[in-house]
């Protein structure tokens, strides 16, 4: 599937972090738990270089637990976190300040004691930055909806417990060394759903589901996870009654409903891809 990025929008955003690094002590980087290495930005990892960096699974609740717990195994300096729930903050705060224990040690040798700790958080678009810092912040302080490209500058949230947090606008890479890494960015929302074809999508995402969570067709849509993706989606069609005139199946609608109870965790708890090679 061809996906296009807006790369030239990408490299303006990847221009900027460049410069708004220098002025940061640590990067928070925000992955989704269900698809973490596709969420994972490669050039946002090399524009950080040695800068310290707490990487958070987000959405850790519609994931597979098992799964989380191979990705933190595989990822010492991580943790994950349900950011809509209450006490988000209890767990990123210390975590940031054991990340930055030495910094903050040379701050209290120096007097400099009440310094903030000032924060970049990165993520691909739709990955919840702008809900971590209201979880953080305990407050609606940045927007966030369930779509892309809603942040579009950097802005700065003093959030309390000595945090400063510089919001940033999500930012894809142009190129994907594995194809896969485009469909499970568009199965979760990184990608505007506009700019691409939902029936094809979903037919990707049954043929997913039928390999990785073939438990979670069954439960949901009473359907056998066998076959290709499109008899899986008319199989679910004809089971929940997406049907036009003449019998034949909706397609569009099933695509909708498979990809938004999905995305909303109405399957369980399910993880697209593992830290193990596939």
């Amino acid at each position: 599937m061809n996906i296009q990025w807006y790369p030239g929008h990408m490299a303006k955003t990847r221009r900027q972090m460049e410069k708004d690094l220098r002025e940061v002590d640590a990067v928070i980087e925000l992955a989704d738990a269900r698809i973490v290495r596709s969420s994972r930005n490669p050039d946002l990892m090399a524009l950080r270089g040695d800068k310290p960096a707490l990487l958070v699974l987000g959405r850790a609740d519609l994931a597979d637990p098992d799964c989380t717990a191979r990705w933190r195994a595989a990822n010492p300096d991580s943790i994950e976190c349900n950011l809509i729930k209450s006490g988000a903050g209890k767990i990123i705060v210390p975590a940031v300040r054991k990340l930055l224990a030495d910094k903050l040690q040379k701050y209290a040798e120096r007097s400099q004691g009440g310094r903030a700790l000032r924060l970049m958080v990165t993520g691909v678009p739709n990955v919840g930055k702008s809900t971590l810092i209201n979880a953080l912040s305990g407050k609606k302080a940045a927007r966030a909806e369930d779509r892309p490209g809603v942040t579009r500058e950097r802005r700065w949230f003093p959030v309390g417990d000595g945090l400063v947090l510089m919001d940033t606008p999500g930012m894809l890479w142009p190129k994907f060394d594995d194809p896969e890494t485009g469909l499970h960015l568009a199965f979760t929302g990184a990608v505007r759903d506009e700019i691409l074809d939902a029936e094809t999508l979903c037919m990707h995402l049954c043929e997913c589901l039928r390999d990785r969570a073939p438990e979670a067709l069954r439960a949901r849509y009473g359907v056998t996870p066998e076959g290709t993706g499109l008899e899986i989606m008319e199989a679910i069609a004809r089971r929940r009654g997406f049907l036009v005139s003449g019998g034949e199946c909706d397609y569009e609608r099933t695509a909708r409903c498979v990809l938004d109870e999905l995305r909303a965790g109405k399957m369980g708890r399910i993880s697209l891809e593992g830290p193990e090679p596939c």
